[in-house]
């Protein structure tokens, strides 16, 4: 596994009065102890990507750097403005099989080549605090940038700019007093994210950036292929979080696929679904290998957080333990399983037909039409569905037949909610208000289907406690509980469902 660093940095531009020996005095910053000078290194660094500059799109760099303390492989990716994850594995001749599988999902079966090399001189100085404690690094980077392929081969751009990375576990606040103390003698942040973005920038024929330029929606169609397109890049982008097991990649990535399956259903008569509809199959069963690890990981955190709640007293027995190892035991090898479906071919083949369809859209006549008619119309439709459900869930007493009524009133509320979350920049504050209350039901209808499913659960762990000569005293105090919920949540629903189906809700989508 590649080791792996948060980078939270800023870059600023050198002027004509600002240059590796006339930085202000940064010892004047609050906090620093001393300015240690760390001398000047000279990097090499060959930047990778593929012909159509896709992982620049996206703002991934991926590097091969001789020079440095940490000369080898690096792949950044971003966070968050000026936060990236930095992923480092060591020096080679060819692209390491750690950073081919995070790429997987962009590069396909294309290659990465060298598009830009990038030659610095780096001037190093150390912010540290009154204990020696490092706070913060400081370098002035001259550099010279050459573009290695594509429009602008041999080009070459030269810069000098600032940048400031604050020292592992430091306060961001740190970095705004830092930057007060440049903007004051004349420093600004740099114009460009990252170097690789100013090289592609200022070694381009036409001086342009990587950047596809974004068109605004007018008709249905529009709107629905922005919201399909965004699902699609969420997915793409979530594949390298997931790989790394990252917190919540899983079920972002899950819900990305529900939103897109979903909104192929609810606009049919936008994007025909002839072709989604197989595509949405795919979507399917994506979606379920990525939900066996996120359900079984929802309801650990459920159990837990049940267990720990209780007073000691009332823990019988090995609780925890039993917990722990029935956890591990349904766990086991879904890491690896994941990880083995984004390396599969189905999984590639389906992205390969996401591409497709993005670039190609199948959309039918009512694409055309403006968003104010057609969308609504779309909403309207599955909320008739949601109340259908809905009906069906409340006319029977509780029990197992109304477990599996609200079950399937929660799948129609979320699409419900999908539907409007995909027409709300067309439809406004009326899609806004729509999609809250409708997600108050799904709340409500999760909730009790979870309280569902730890109840199975329970019965199973008591089960398996008695054959082992175990008090089951806890399994059954917190198998009441969870019958306790589920019944206040049957209670609380009839009311946020009254609130969710207010015809005025419905009203105000069509205006």
């Amino acid at each position: 596994m590649a080791d792996t660093k948060r980078e939270i940095e800023r870059k600023y531009e050198a002027t004509d009065a600002t240059d590796a020996t006339r930085l202000p005095d940064l010892s004047r910053v609050a906090g620093v102890g001393r300015v240690v000078s760390r001398g000047v290194t000279e990097l090499d660094a060959v930047y990778y990507d593929t012909a159509d500059l896709r992982l620049a799109a996206d703002s991934l760099t991926l590097r091969r750097r001789t020079g440095g303390a940490d000369e080898g492989w690096h792949l950044k990716f971003p966070v968050a403005t000026g936060i990236r994850d930095e992923l480092h594995e060591p020096l080679a001749d060819t692209l390491p099989s750690s950073f081919a599988a995070l790429l997987r999902s962009r590069l396909r079966h294309g290659e990465v080549a060298p598009v830009v090399r990038l030659l610095s001189s780096r001037d190093v100085q150390h912010l540290t605090d009154p204990d020696g404690t490092l706070l913060a690094e400081v370098s002035v980077d001259t550099v010279c940038a050459e573009r290695l392929a594509g429009e602008g081969t041999g080009t070459t751009a030269t810069w000098t700019e600032i940048e400031v990375e604050l020292a592992d576990d430091g306060d961001p606040a740190f970095l705004d007093a830092v930057e007060k103390r440049l903007r004051k003698a004349g420093v600004r942040p740099s114009a460009s994210a990252s170097k690789l973005a100013r090289a592609l920038a200022e070694t381009s024929l036409d001086r342009d950036d990587t950047g596809t330029p974004k068109s605004t929606p007018y008709t249905a169609g529009d709107h629905v292929l922005t919201y399909v397109r965004e699902q699609i890049r969420t997915i793409v982008g979530l594949d390298p979080a997931v790989r790394r097991d990252l917190p919540d990649s899983v079920h972002k990535m899950r819900v990305a696929t529900r939103r897109l399956r979903s909104a192929f259903k609810t606009y049919r008569t936008v994007l025909d679904r002839e072709v989604t509809d197989p595509v949405g199959a795919e979507l399917k069963w994506l979606a379920g290998e990525l939900g066996v690890d996120r359900d079984q990981e929802v309801l650990d955190q459920r159990l837990g957080a049940r267990t720990e709640a209780l007073p000691g007293t009332l823990v019988l027995g090995p609780v925890r333990g039993r917990l722990r190892i029935w956890s591990a035991a349904r766990r086991t090898g879904s890491r690896r399983r994941i990880v083995a479906v984004l390396d599969g071919k189905r999984y590639l083949a389906l992205l390969d037909t996401l591409d497709a369809l993005a670039a190609d859209p199948p959309l039918r006549p009512a694409a055309s039409r403006a968003p104010a008619k057609t969308l609504p119309r779309a909403v309207l439709k599955d909320y008739k569905k949601l109340a259908r459900r809905m009906d069906h869930a409340l006319e029977h007493p509780p029990g197992p037949e109304r477990d599996a009524a609200m079950h399937e009133a929660r799948k129609a509320a979320k699409r419900a909610r999908y539907a409007a979350e995909a027409a709300r920049p067309a439809l406004g504050k009326p899609a806004k208000r729509f999609a809250k209350r409708v997600k108050a039901v799904q709340t409500v209808l999760g909730d009790h289907q979870d309280s569902v499913v730890a109840r199975d659960a329970l019965r199973t762990l008591a089960i398996e406690a008695h054959a082992a000569g175990e008090t089951t005293f806890t399994w059954g105090l917190l198998y009441g509980y969870e019958e306790a919920t589920a019944d206040a949540r049957e209670r609380e629903l009839p009311e946020v469902w009254a609130r969710a189906s207010d015809p005025v809700l419905r009203a105000d989508l069509k205006h």
